[in-house]
């Protein structure tokens, strides 16, 4: 069974999501940037929250992915990961629907991989609400 979840108050740009982006230094305030810019790009209809403390991106008000930065990595996540296609095997976890990529110095990952992951996980939610 799919589960949606849904934001209500996502908006087009949160500042406060800019914030907790501007705070990280280093090597993995870079890979968040990078990959929460990537979700930002997806499409006209994403929107934004700050959700469990940390970016979350949505289509309108459905979450599709989130960043969240950690000692040693950022985690690049998916709240339909389970219903997504990864052909490199990248995605982690064992919940009932989220799945993650770990990113961070030392891991050698495809950026092409996680970027057709990200947009793999808009399009499910876009087509699933349309």
């Amino acid at each position: 069974m799919r589960r949606l979840l849904v934001f209500p108050t996502a908006v087009e740009r949160d500042p406060a999501v800019d914030a907790w982006l501007d705070v990280l230094s280093g090597e993995l305030g870079t890979i968040a940037r990078r990959w929460f810019q990537a979700m930002r790009g997806c499409g006209p209809d994403v929107r934004e929250l700050l959700h469990d403390s940390h970016p979350t991106a949505c289509v309108g008000t459905a979450a599709f992915g989130y960043v969240n930065a950690f000692t040693a990595h950022v985690n690049v996540g998916f709240f339909n990961g389970t219903e997504i296609e990864d052909p490199g095997n990248l995605l982690e976890g064992t919940g009932r629907f989220m799945r993650h990529v770990k990113v961070g110095t030392g891991r050698t990952i495809d950026p092409q991989a996680i970027g057709r992951l990200i947009m793999a996980s808009y399009a499910d939610i876009k087509n699933y609400l349309s």
